[in-house]
C-alpha cells in the first residue's frame, strides 16, 4: 500500500464532501441561524445532544454559545445534555440509556427553545426519544446527521431543521458537522453584532 497516496485521499475525499455539503446545506444552515438567533433573542435557550464523537460536538457547541466564538459579547444560553454524569448515570441505571436526553429535555425544554441533536447515523435511540420530547414541549429541532438521515430524517417536522451531511462514512461526517456547528456560531455572532468577519 502506498501510505502517502492513502493519506492523501483523505484530503481529497473532505475536500469532496465539503463541496457536496456546502452544495446541499448552505441554505437550510442560514435558516437554522436564523431560527437560533431568534430562540436567543427572545429569552430562549439551546439545548444540545449527541453520542461519542457526537457528544464531543454538541458539548464545544455549547462551549462556543456560553463562552465565546471568535469574538467577546454577552454569554448566550446553551446546555449540553451529555456533560453531567451524576444525571447521566442515574438516568441510565434507573430508567435506561435510551432516556438520558429525554428526561432532561423534559425537565428543562420550553416552547421556543431549539434542540441540536446531533448524530451521525441519524438513529441513536436516545436522540430519537430527545426529539420526541423536544417536539412535546414545543420546540424546535435542528437535526445534525448524514448517511440519509436515518430515523430522525423520518421524524422532523416542517419546523424543524435538517443538516444532513452527503456521506456514509462517519468520520467524513463529523468533520462536516463540526464545520456546520462553527458556521453556526458565526452566523450567530454576525447578527448579533450587526456584521461578518
Amino acid at each position: 500500500m502506498d501510505m502517502t497516496a492513502h493519506m492523501a485521499s483523505h484530503f481529497n475525499d473532505a475536500a469532496d464532501t465539503f463541496k457536496a455539503s456546502a452544495r446541499e446545506l448552505a441554505e437550510p444552515l442560514a435558516v437554522a441561524v436564523e431560527l437560533l438567533f431568534a430562540a436567543l433573542a427572545n429569552n430562549n435557550k439551546i439545548l444540545a445532544c449527541g453520542n461519542g464523537g457526537s457528544a464531543a460536538d454538541a458539548q464545544h457547541f455549547i462551549a462556543e454559545l456560553v463562552g465565546r466564538f471568535e469574538r467577546d459579547r454577552l454569554p448566550l444560553a446553551g446546555v449540553a445534555l451529555n456533560t453531567d454524569t451524576s444525571i447521566l448515570t442515574a438516568v441510565g441505571n434507573d430508567y435506561g440509556f435510551n432516556s438520558i436526553f429525554e428526561r432532561q429535555v423534559n425537565a428543562l425544554g420550553q416552547p421556543g427553545d431549539i434542540l441540536v441533536a446531533i448524530s451521525t447515523s441519524g438513529n441513536s435511540p436516545n436522540v430519537v426519544k430527545a426529539i420526541e420530547a423536544a417536539h412535546d414541549r414545543e420546540m424546535t429541532v435542528i437535526a445534525l446527521t448524514g448517511k440519509g438521515g436515518g430515523e430522525i430524517g423520518t421524524m422532523l417536522l416542517d419546523t424543524d431543521i435538517h443538516l444532513c451531511v452527503p456521506h456514509d462514512r462517519t468520520m467524513r461526517i463529523q468533520e462536516v458537522h463540526i464545520l456546520l456547528l462553527h458556521a453556526l456560531c458565526d452566523g450567530i455572532d454576525a447578527l448579533l453584532l450587526g456584521d461578518t468577519l
